[in-house]
């Protein structure tokens, strides 16, 4: 794996292709055909000196697992090995937005929208100007009272003051001679009979 991540990532998916003596428009039968011709030339069990073989043994192998599974040869042939690393990352159905989203015209017009409304966290200029901006912003129809913010401590402070001048102060401590027997259960026996 950590030899893959070194060799550059190609986006024309004829690799594959080549390490099975394939064209790139190969049937599936022409491809499991030439598998099974050069997984017996290279098995290891062939060549049990040759640690090439072994190495070319395992790209077959690779190559016949990707180019067998439909979706992914559909990934390679259009993007190459950069899809399939981007599919593994991202998820198969996230390949084509990815590369959509990288591609110039997607960078240019992410340029164009940061340009024209002057920061890049508004989608577009509307967006900018209802929200950012404020300009073009909805007024409040009339009659109805303006919506503003309260800090929670003036929301508190109020709170108090309105409970102190209708003669009731909040608690604000536990008593302290509070046990864990109340009043309301006491030592004597609960009945529960009704008189009917």
């Amino acid at each position: 794996m950590a030899e893959q991540r070194q060799r550059a990532l190609s986006t024309s998916g004829e690799a594959l292709y080549e390490i099975l003596a394939l064209e790139k428009g190969a049937t599936h039968d022409e491809i499991k055909k030439s598998y099974r011709k050069l997984a017996l030339k290279y098995h290891p069990d062939k060549n049990p000196d040759n640690p090439e073989a072994a190495e070319k043994f395992k790209e077959i192998n690779n190559a016949h697992a990707t180019l067998t599974d439909p979706s992914k040869r559909n990934i390679y042939d259009k993007y190459g090995s950069l899809g399939l690393y981007v599919a593994e990352q991202f998820g198969e159905e996230n390949v084509n937005t990815y590369f959509m989203l990288s591609s110039w015209w997607a960078k240019v017009l992410f340029a164009a929208c940061g340009l024209l409304t002057g920061c890049y966290l508004c989608c577009c200029l509307c967006c900018c100007f209802n929200c950012c901006c404020g300009k073009c912003k909805p007024k409040a129809p009339e009659g109805e009272e303006q919506e503003f913010c309260v800090s929670p401590e003036d929301l508190e402070e109020q709170i108090k003051n309105d409970m102190e001048r209708d003669g009731e102060t909040p608690i604000v401590l536990q008593p302290t001679n509070a046990t864990e027997k109340t009043q309301l259960i006491g030592d004597g026996h609960r009945s529960y009979r009704t008189d009917s």
